[in-house]
């Protein structure tokens, strides 16, 4: 019996083409869960469903601590609205930073407590807190039914001017940043100001690093913003506050969706310059450096690297470093020295170039600046220069 081997010209192929538009907003408010304020029941009101909702929350614990009222706030909302929707008896309170996104048990939590309730796909979670909560939440809720309504309510400025307002969910595993996760739009996003009253000065001043960053590859009129407000939003002036939240998260908006690559399928990754170092050094200091705290050293020595390499002019690269210290950031931490000739040794943060390229696939594809407002993409580095920009961020500092 003669078993005939078909030719490529024999083989039948079923072309499939699944076009799926994502609409959500965002917006920006103040006393969410005042009772005069109906923005979140209105948020939840849709034409084609039955109310009242399920609703289960997830809150940041360290919020609790300076929000001590927002548990009651919270429960008298829903009473008030409770044609609209109910909650889930009992909140998932969680830690918060990211001990939130090391500890893949506080996902199971989520997801059984998700179980319990009886949540559909139909149901929300309401996620409230800083950028590493969101994360979390928005990780389990894309993973119990395959994907759960998720509404952010960042209470940080890193979360409401980036991580809070994007496509992106996930948490920490084997020592990497985000190597689980999921690209799950929220159903909307709710930034009420109010919250940032509360904060630190670590927590205020670190978001203002991703507003750095995408002002210096997209805007320069934006960047002009803030390096003249630099001092007033040092010194918390909610009004230049407000006004920088809102335009940073205007710029993330557009990029992801006219970007063409809203799921990073790509190796191009424009918006985390500044980052492969950045995630390095939250891993090398054990997290002791805030995210924006580390993203600033990484855009300092992303910017030195390319006034060295002569893509960026000397005035421009020094504007840039007098930006970030007058916001008050530190632009050198010595774990940027360690084993520092050694670039293949885990504490290396050359190390962090190598699982910066393995986290997107392909080739390295590195975001540089040309000039301010104008980035550039790389694909190749020399890490002598880096060391030199290195040497060159301590000189700056001392």
């Amino acid at each position: 019996m003669t078993i005939g081997i078909k030719s490529a010209s024999d083989v039948r192929s079923l072309k499939q083409c699944v076009p799926v538009t994502f609409n959500y907003d965002v917006h920006f408010t103040k006393g969410l869960f005042e009772l005069d304020n109906p923005l979140l029941a209105q948020v939840l009101i849709t034409d084609d469903e039955d109310s009242p909702k399920k609703l289960l929350t997830v809150i940041d614990a360290g919020l609790l601590q300076h929000q001590p009222t927002l548990l009651d706030k919270l429960a008298a909302y829903a009473e008030f609205y409770q044609n609209v929707f109910r909650l889930v008896k009992y909140p998932a309170i969680v830690p918060g930073g990211e001990a939130a996104k090391n500890d893949s048990k506080l996902v199971e939590q989520i997801h059984q407590i998700i179980d319990c309730s009886g949540l559909c796909r139909h149901s929300y979670v309401l996620a409230i807190g800083g950028g590493a909560v969101l994360d979390m939440a928005g990780y389990a809720a894309a993973t119990a039914h395959r994907g759960i309504r998720l509404i952010r309510v960042p209470t940080t400025v890193l979360a409401q001017n980036d991580s809070g307002i994007g496509v992106k969910n996930g948490i920490n595993a084997f020592g990497k940043k985000n190597f689980l996760g999921t690209f799950a739009p929220p159903y909307a996003v709710l930034n009420d100001f109010d919250f940032l009253t509360t904060l630190d000065d670590r927590d205020w001043r670190s978001g203002i690093a991703e507003a750095v960053k995408v002002a210096l590859i997209k805007d320069a009129d934006f960047f002009k913003f803030i390096t003249i407000h630099a001092v007033k939003i040092a010194q918390r002036d909610m009004q230049a506050m407000q006004e920088l939240i809102y335009r940073c998260a205007q710029l993330h908006l557009k990029h992801i969706a006219t970007s063409g690559d809203p799921f990073e399928k790509g190796s191009s990754r424009p918006l985390d310059f500044g980052h492969w170092a950045a995630h390095k050094l939250e891993q090398l200091t054990n997290y002791s450096l805030r995210h924006g705290e580390a993203v600033a050293i990484g855009i300092a020595l992303d910017s030195t690297y390319s006034y060295l390499i002569g893509l960026l002019a000397k005035s421009d690269w020094q504007q840039i470093l007098d930006t970030l210290k007058a916001l008050g950031f530190s632009l050198y931490v010595p774990e940027l020295v360690t084993q520092l000739h050694q670039p293949e040794h885990p504490d290396c943060i050359f190390r962090g170039l190598r699982e910066f390229q393995e986290h997107l696939g392909g080739e390295l594809t590195l975001m540089l600046l040309e000039t301010i407002g104008k980035g550039v993409e790389v694909h190749h580095v020399d890490l002598s220069a880096y060391e030199k920009a290195i040497a060159l961020l301590k000189e700056q500092t001392n």
